[in-house]
């Protein structure tokens, strides 16, 4: 089988745009987000901003499209197109993401509120990763 490769710069701003694209995101869906958390604002506030969950979140974001880039480069030379990364992107959701928070949501007894909305964020967040690194190409 042979790699495509991976497009670093293409990595770094499907990264970058997929971090602004949480942030939009939970902004918008703050109140059904801690509504579905079972949380206040009151509660969120207390424990006061911690840059860790944020630091964490860019890394992961990075390595993320990394290995998106990675799974699209593995289909093979020329095969680095945006119908193929959009495909990827959604597959790779659905059997890994999807899956793994319905898991963890339901030991945690989380509301299905929470993994539809979380769910819905890490299904932008590879859509919009396999669209940089579909239109920036190899």
């Amino acid at each position: 089988m042979a790699f495509a490769g991976i497009n670093y710069v293409a990595v770094a701003v499907a990264a970058i745009a997929s971090f602004a694209f949480g942030s939009v995101y939970y902004m918008a869906l703050g109140r059904q987000w801690m509504a579905a958390l079972g949380k206040t604002e009151a509660d969120i506030k207390s424990g006061g901003v911690k840059p860790a969950p944020f630091v964490i979140a860019a890394v992961a974001q990075i390595v993320m499209a990394v290995v998106l880039a990675g799974v699209i480069g593995h289909l093979g030379p020329g095969q680095v197109t945006l119908a193929n990364a959009l495909t990827s992107a959604a597959i790779v959701w659905a059997g890994f993401v999807l899956t793994s928070m319905a898991v963890n949501h339901g030991f945690q007894g989380a509301r299905p509120a929470l993994t539809v909305i979380d769910g819905g964020h890490w299904l932008g967040v590879l859509l919009i990763q396999g669209l940089v690194i579909g239109l920036f190409g190899v």
